[in-house]
């Protein structure tokens, strides 16, 4: 017996967290286990590092291309990030939810607000936290790469980052890596059968009554 196939619209998948509370694991994890879903790739004003490809890793804009694609309402999303503009182009995101592709988003609660005001309906969003402010703390220092001064700031920021969980649809307490990407992977499969997203169940329902 052949599989079934029926069609449906992607969805745009976001998960914020404060920053190490294990989201870079997860995200990388979903993209590599999952072919459906791809990352989004975001527009910036920053220059590439080397070995960075243009429509790859960013889609790398002067300031004035920048400014012409917000006043033109061509993102999704979009913020200043310390000298540096960053924001999501919509047209690719688009092309993908109507071909069926899943879109990864790595952001942060205001792009986040951001992308429910301009499409509600896509969005499914995830806050990752952490099981304790000290193991929080504990997975920073252990990353080795701030120095204290730095870890003191990302812990201080976190504490405002997670003021916002309520704002999500659901909610992961990262203990535990494998049981973490066994929630996302079930909040993924529910999301892609609520009944709204499956654009062909009209067809093959009829099909269905029909005798097909």
């Amino acid at each position: 017996m052949s599989e079934i196939s029926i069609n449906r619209r992607g969805l745009m998948f976001v998960m914020s967290s404060p920053s190490g509370a294990g989201k870079t694991t997860l995200s990388r994890g979903l993209l590599e286990t999952d072919a459906e879903i791809v990352m989004s790739v975001s527009a910036t004003t920053r220059a590439p590092r080397p070995g960075e490809v243009d429509g790859k890793d960013y889609y790398f804009a002067s300031v004035e291309e920048f400014g012409l694609m917000v006043n033109r309402r061509e993102f999704l999303e979009h913020a200043k990030v310390f000298d540096n503009y960053y924001g999501t182009p919509k047209a690719p995101v688009e092309e993908a939810l109507a071909s069926g592709q899943d879109v990864l988003f790595d952001i942060d609660w205001q792009g986040t607000q951001q992308l429910k005001q301009n499409a509600g309906a896509d969005v499914v969003s995830i806050f990752i936290l952490p099981p304790s402010t000290q193991e929080l703390e504990r997975r920073l220092h252990s990353r080795a790469q701030d120095s204290a001064e730095v870890v003191a700031s990302r812990m201080s920021k976190a504490a405002d980052e997670m003021s916002h969980w309520a704002e999500y649809d659901y909610i992961i307490v990262n203990q535990d890596i494998a049981q973490s990407s066994a929630q996302i992977r079930a909040i993924l499969d529910a999301e892609r059968l609520k009944r709204p997203r499956q654009t062909g169940l009209d067809g093959f329902v009829k099909g269905l009554r029909e005798g097909l």
